[in-house]
């Protein structure tokens, strides 16, 4: 049976998986929703901001994610039938990216962690959002290599983006995809496409998080938090 620490290198997903990105968007909304005078369920607004978020990935999938924000934010007060933002209301949400909060167990847990592997960040956002969150609530942790949609033109659930990942690691650390754990709370964006790429992957089901699960669940390690794994790492599990 295989241990994780059979394994040489964990690819993050970060947003949903070490910053809490469902908590982050939630704060971000409240002023248009306090302009509004209005109070919709965290259900609703998470549901209906993935759904755009999405959508607007598909149509443009090399748009920086800031941007993308910025794009998607009057379409949201216009699917819940809010009144429209101002520019700079939309500007807002778009840059509130780079203040979204880590859970409290990332920071240490990914020290923890570095002891035995290498760390590759393979995130949907842009080199200066994700650029923000590290100096940021990730308190300049260092990656050992740091993949955003901008380098490689798409976004995640796309396969280009793990094919990009799996080329770039083999060429900068001679590592094969059989060393690889891609790490991630997201079924839809890292564990399905992970498992079509004959990745093995460890999902950090986030309590309470909603988004971008799916029906079907697929993975080869479960935790709750990523400070969890890193408890089973050092037990030898």
């Amino acid at each position: 049976m295989a241990k994780l620490s059979d394994y040489r290198l964990l690819s993050f997903d970060v947003y949903g998986t070490l910053v809490d990105w469902e908590a982050g968007i939630l704060a971000a909304l409240q002023p248009t929703l306090e302009n509004n005078g209005v109070q919709i369920s965290r259900e609703k607004l998470l549901a209906t901001y993935h759904e755009l978020e999405r959508d607007q990935q598909n149509k443009t999938p090399d748009m920086p994610y800031h941007q993308l924000l910025t794009t998607v934010h009057p379409h949201f007060a216009e699917r819940l039938g809010l009144a429209a933002p101002t520019q700079a209301e939309s500007d807002a949400f778009g840059e509130s990216v780079g203040t979204w909060p880590a859970f409290p167990d990332t920071v240490l847990a990914l020290r923890r962690l570095s002891k035995h592997y290498k760390l590759v960040v393979l995130s949907n956002v842009d080199r200066e959002s994700f650029a923000k969150t590290a100096a940021g609530s990730l308190e300049g942790f260092e990656f050992d290599l740091v993949i955003t949609a901008q380098d490689v033109g798409s976004c995640k659930p796309n396969l280009r983006n793990f094919e990009y990942m799996i080329k770039k690691l083999n060429l900068s650390f001679n590592i094969e995809p059989s060393e690889i754990l891609q790490t991630a709370q997201s079924q839809f964006h890292d564990h399905h496409p992970a498992k079509k790429m004959g990745l093995k992957s460890v999902w950090i089901e986030r309590p309470g998080a909603t988004m971008v699960n799916l029906p079907k669940i697929v993975y080869d390690w479960r935790f709750d938090t990523l400070g969890n794994m890193a408890d089973a790492l050092e037990a030898g599990a």
